[in-house]
């Protein structure tokens, strides 16, 4: 017994030495040292706030737009579709958007999906169906990679729940390219590395995607919406909202008739309790 707890003590002295010779030193350099010197790329980033007005989504009553939803599928697969997939929505799913089956149709046709002959079994290419999904715009990743500057271009169909704030961050994205100040990257010494450029609203302001839309009326919406470059941006990024999340709204509706019932069930057992209690006198002490 006694050589036992001697072996538990020692190897509960040996842990804590080993503990605090991994952290001291770490929360002294921490405490004491010098602060971190960060990258000159920091001084040029803004955070952005998102589109003025926010979505029609946002908060718990809000709703999609179906215009604006069928104005973002239009800017994907006029603009971005060139480099980027969205492998996990389906033509059928464009239903949902307000989009006939005639139309879901003929939209899914007008794709180019890969298939198979089905005389010889070689690899070819078919217009697309209803039950497709949309397709990839390179054959593999290593296309991918060579066509632009070996960065793969990311899959948009969970986009916004991949990052923080999504919505917000595809907008602010779309709409931050321009140019670093000059006097201001002169006195840094800052500069964008070439095949890189430059966005404000980007972590490290350099980003290896080039600006996908570069000026208004770059698409000619079908229902007369001026296309400027801030309404392209808020359309898409609605639209990236609803592949990620299509069932969005609805939670938000389920989620109104899970309190309602909450509450009405705690009400409900309140008053079962007043009834059930009610002739019953606390004992005295």
């Amino acid at each position: 017994m006694t050589i036992r707890l001697g072996g538990i003590i020692v190897g509960l002295a040996i842990t804590a030495v080993l503990v605090l010779w991994s952290l001291v030193p770490g929360f002294i350099n921490f405490a004491f040292g010098p602060p971190p010197e960060k990258q000159a790329s920091y001084a040029f980033y803004e955070h952005g706030e998102g589109p003025e007005g926010g979505f029609s989504f946002d908060g718990p009553m809000g709703k999609w737009d179906v215009a604006q939803l069928q104005r973002g599928y239009q800017v994907y697969k006029e603009v971005c579709a060139a480099c980027h997939s969205l492998k996990f929505v389906a033509f059928r799913n464009l239903q949902q958007l307000g989009y006939t089956e005639a139309e879901v149709d003929a939209e899914a046709a007008s794709w180019t999906v890969p298939g198979l002959d089905p005389n010889t079994g070689e690899p070819t290419t078919r217009p697309g169906e209803p039950t497709d999904y949309f397709p990839s715009p390179y054959p593999n990743a290593i296309a991918a990679a060579a066509a632009n500057n070996n960065a793969i271009p990311p899959d948009l169909s969970l986009m916004t729940k991949a990052r923080h704030d999504g919505s917000n961050y595809v907008y602010d994205l779309l709409v931050g390219y321009g140019e670093a100040d000059p006097e201001k990257a002169a006195k840094l010494g800052f500069e964008t590395p070439p095949g890189l450029y430059f966005n404000k609203h980007f972590p490290n302001v350099n980003i290896a995607m080039p600006q996908p839309l570069v000026l208004d009326g770059q698409v000619s919406y079908a229902d007369g919406t001026e296309a400027t470059i801030p309404q392209m941006a808020k359309d898409v990024a609605a639209f990236l909202t609803w592949t990620a999340e299509p069932s969005l709204v609805q939670r938000k509706q389920t989620g109104w008739f899970v309190l309602g019932f909450l509450l009405f069930a705690t009400a409900l057992a309140f008053l079962s309790y007043k009834q059930i209690w009610a002739g019953m006198k606390p004992k005295k002490k």
